[in-house]
């Protein structure tokens, strides 16, 4: 069984940014205050994904998950629910990281999680024939194999609502929405769409999408990219970026990979999560 779309080599979190380097180390930038920085030692990483949350004042706290050539998986942040608590994984083949939990794809196609379960964003334990995981705020999303989704935990504003979706080839995770890319690189989005971050029913020709808490990225064939969704902190301008390869969505930053291995970002700032001008050989898709 295998990944549908490469192992992400970049992630976004709340306030703060990780990068996987082609040697399998991994570089981050942003706030620090929990040590979801802390991945110098970090080796042999072939993925890497970051606790995303959304924007409330009383929130904030983050982690850093990253996936080893060995399947298995290394944590470091806020681990106040135990979503750290991942040194017992083994044979994982993805992983995902959201507000309060770590979401793991193993090899035979069952996922694992940990973390806060409140809402039962957690209860994946019957999950089978899974090929690609995200994790949103409050509800995790399966992608199967037959290209059907799956989402556990909050539907408040019906963003687990995929019971009609077909020929799915990623989905990504947001605040209170899911989004979902077609074999044909169209887009489907439900969930809340108060900022207009499901407003995707326009896109063409996109080959990877990325979720960030009220807006949603698409990028296309041509390495442009296309966005919608809430741009106070500009988040949304995406328009001049050329040759991306990859894209991550954080709380109210994007960043892009581009071809040169090099790492774009835009966005709110505040804590230098945006701060990737520096960064060069970030392991390419499919590398």
């Amino acid at each position: 069984m295998n990944v549908v779309k490469p192992l992400p080599s970049i992630a976004a979190g709340r306030r703060h940014t990780v990068g996987l380097k082609s040697d399998g180390m991994v570089t981050a930038v942003g706030d620090n205050k929990y040590g979801q920085c802390d991945v110098s030692g970090w080796r042999d990483m072939v993925a890497v994904a970051a606790g995303n949350v959304h924007m409330a004042t009383n929130t904030g706290n983050a982690h850093t998950i990253g996936l080893k050539s060995d399947g298995t998986v290394a944590a470091v942040g806020w681990n106040k629910h135990d979503q750290c608590d991942v040194s017992g994984w083994c044979d994982i083949m993805a992983v995902a990281a959201g507000w309060r939990r770590t979401v793991g794809l193993k090899s035979d196609g069952t996922v694992v999680a940990v973390g806060r379960n409140n809402e039962g964003q957690c209860n994946v334990s019957g999950w089978r024939d899974m090929v690609a995981v995200a994790a949103g705020d409050w509800h995790t999303v399966g992608l199967k194999s037959d290209g059907t989704v799956t989402i556990v935990g909050n539907n408040r504003y019906g963003q687990c609502n995929v019971s009609d979706w077909r020929d799915i080839a990623a989905a990504a995770a947001g605040y209170l929405h899911t989004v979902g890319l077609t074999s044909d690189g169209t887009v489907i989005a439900v969930g809340r769409n108060n900022e207009g971050q499901c407003n995707v029913s326009g896109w063409r020709g996109i080959v990877a999408i990325a979720a960030g808490s009220n807006h949603t990225i698409g990028l296309k064939s041509d390495g442009t990219v296309a966005a919608v969704g809430w741009n106070k902190h500009g988040q949304c301008n995406i328009s001049g970026w050329r040759d991306i390869v990859a894209v991550a969505a954080g709380c109210t930053h994007t960043a892009g990979l581009k071809s040169d291995g090099t790492v774009v970002a835009v966005g709110n700032n505040e804590y230098g999560q945006c701060d990737v001008s520096g960064w060069r050989g970030i392991q390419l898709p499919g590398n």
